[in-house]
């Protein structure tokens, strides 16, 4: 009986230690991560956070989660069930916290992703598909603007969106204004890190062209300004892309100069309306008219399958009066026939919300909201830089591909003036003198499309059918419209350069071999990291 007992004993025990074992090889869940992340970070700041405003996973409410993850996520291709999400969601309220969480991802060894805006074309900033399991960092709470006239800057936190930048500088200026971004509900953290253009990019650049000083927090968990980053870094941040060199905190930006009358313009033309010659001589004089013009056209589709065309839409802003515009386009645009009717007089800041897309007499603290005037959609993006006028014979097959497909769109946006005088060597973005336009391609589709391929097929059907008429060696695109279809990244570091190399030529021309070497020095051990980040060079 006592051999029995013994036995019995020894086989709990062994079941026992069967049991630990397991338990200590099996992945960490989401909620033990979470608790072991909180207690990471009290160590780590002096700044408290109520975890139910800062923290938010599935296993402790599944509405609230997705609720938070979807709120900024502007690709619904990204959000589908299939679609990896993160453990859990913090969101910051102090910049210790950012710090702090740097510190407990590398102790804890869980991989990052950061948000400020959710406009990543490929999600990239709330998905992880090489990597799991992963967590989101969300600046939307760092969202602080501090505007001083006096010396033409601003402060302004990640977490913050261009229209509530611009908002805040018209609220204590009516002819101060930044030249960023085109749509209201960017996140200005990551919207630098691309370049950032806009409607005011012929006169005065980028933003990115446009900062004075930034605060990132480093892969140390440091907290680093322009001097103390060097001016290495604070080249590399602004236009080589987004999370790859730190988490940006907030930038310093310099305040431009804007009339207080500005006008602005929409005028279509379809096929049936004389819209390739148009559009060919717009090719022409676009990148040549004066810097305070700036016309870009916007493509869509309208019309039933009987009766279907394209729709060619002149959006444009000018700094200064309708009389001078009218002189302007009399003299060098003359085929868009443009009316002082069709123009309409405004303040800068009633200009953003025009071009943003909000309906005519939007109050201007929509900006506040941080929101798109438009539903979000899935799509694919793709994009290309033109350096000679695309023939009509191009033009005209271009067209026939536009009919073929349910929701197309295509944005181009007029580069010269300031942008063909900065550099190509000024920051990471390459994309300056020669440049006549940028050519934006997309394409969106329902959620109830069972298809979504046919679509995504149909754009890189667009794209191969454009090579002949775009940049070559490289084939230029823009960083801020994300395509993984160029290359990516993998988890092997040393065949992530060899990748890297192609899609980095794409985006940063010649620059890449210079954010690669920065890289190296100040991320060596690839901390930030996603499928398109500036991989380190390993010797």
């Amino acid at each position: 009986m006592e051999i029995s007992k013994i036995l019995s004993i020894i086989s709990y025990l062994f079941f026992l230690s069967l049991f630990y074992s397991f338990c200590s090889i099996t992945p960490t869940s989401s909620s033990s991560l979470q608790d072991d992340f909180i207690k990471c970070l009290h160590r780590n700041t002096h700044i408290d956070f109520p975890l139910e405003q800062t923290f938010f996973a599935p296993a402790k409410n599944v509405s609230v989660f997705n609720e938070v993850l979807e709120s900024t996520a502007q690709n619904l291709r990204f959000l589908t069930k299939s679609m990896p999400k993160p453990g859990f969601i913090f969101n910051p309220i102090d910049e210790s916290h950012v710090q702090a969480s740097i510190i407990c991802s590398k102790t804890l060894d869980i991989h990052l992703r950061v948000r400020s805006g959710g406009h990543d074309y490929e999600g990239l900033s709330y998905v992880s598909e090489i990597e799991n399991p992963f967590i989101l960092l969300d600046l939307s709470k760092l969202r602080q603007i501090n505007v001083n006239i006096k010396d033409n800057s601003a402060w302004v936190q990640a977490g913050a969106t261009v229209g509530e930048l611009y908002y805040r500088i018209a609220e204590k200026s009516k002819v101060h204004g930044f030249p960023a971004g085109l749509c209201s509900s960017l996140g200005i953290g990551g919207h630098i890190t691309g370049g950032a253009y806009g409607s005011m990019m012929r006169k005065y650049g980028l933003g990115g062209d446009n900062v004075l000083d930034a605060k990132i927090v480093d892969a140390n968990g440091k907290i680093l300004n322009r001097t103390s980053m060097g001016e290495d870094m604070f080249w590399a941040i602004r236009g080589g892309g987004g999370a790859s060199f730190g988490i940006i905190l907030a930038w310093k930006i310099k305040l431009v100069p804007v009339p207080k009358t500005v006008t602005v313009f929409t005028v279509t033309k379809t096929l049936e309306q004389d819209a390739t010659r148009i559009l060919s001589k717009w090719q022409v004089v676009a990148d040549k008219l004066v810097e305070e013009l700036f016309i870009r056209v916007i493509f869509n589709v309208a019309g039933n399958n009987g009766s279907k065309t394209v729709t060619t839409s002149y959006n444009a802003l000018f700094l200064g009066n309708k009389g001078m515009l009218m002189k302007v386009m009399k003299k060098s645009f003359p085929e868009l026939g443009l009316t002082r009717k069709d123009c309409v007089e405004m303040s800068w800041i009633e200009s953003i919300v025009y071009i943003s897309g909000f309906p005519s007499q939007t109050p201007t603290n929509v900006l506040l909201q941080g929101k798109s005037p438009f539903p979000k959609i899935n799509f694919k993006a793709k994009s290309d830089f033109v350096k000679n006028p695309i023939p009509e014979a191009g033009l005209k097959g271009m067209f026939k591909k536009l009919l073929k497909e349910d929701s197309p769109m295509m944005i181009w946006n007029p580069y010269g003036g300031m942008m063909a005088k900065i550099s190509e060597s000024q920051i990471p973005f390459p994309h300056r003198k020669g440049v006549i336009f940028k050519i934006q391609y997309m394409t969106a589709w329902p959620n109830s499309d069972k298809r979504p391929s046919r679509h995504i097929n149909w754009i890189r059907d667009l794209y191969s059918y454009m090579m002949p008429y775009v940049s070559s060696n490289p084939r230029q695109a823009y960083v801020n419209y994300r395509d993984l279809d160029l290359g990516e990244n993998t988890i092997n570091a040393k065949a992530s350069f060899k990748r890297a190399r192609v899609w980095g030529a794409k985006y940063f021309k010649d620059n890449f071999n210079r954010l690669v070497r920065i890289k190296s020095m100040v991320d060596p051990d690839n901390f930030f990291r996603h499928e398109q980040s500036i991989p380190p060079l390993h010797v």
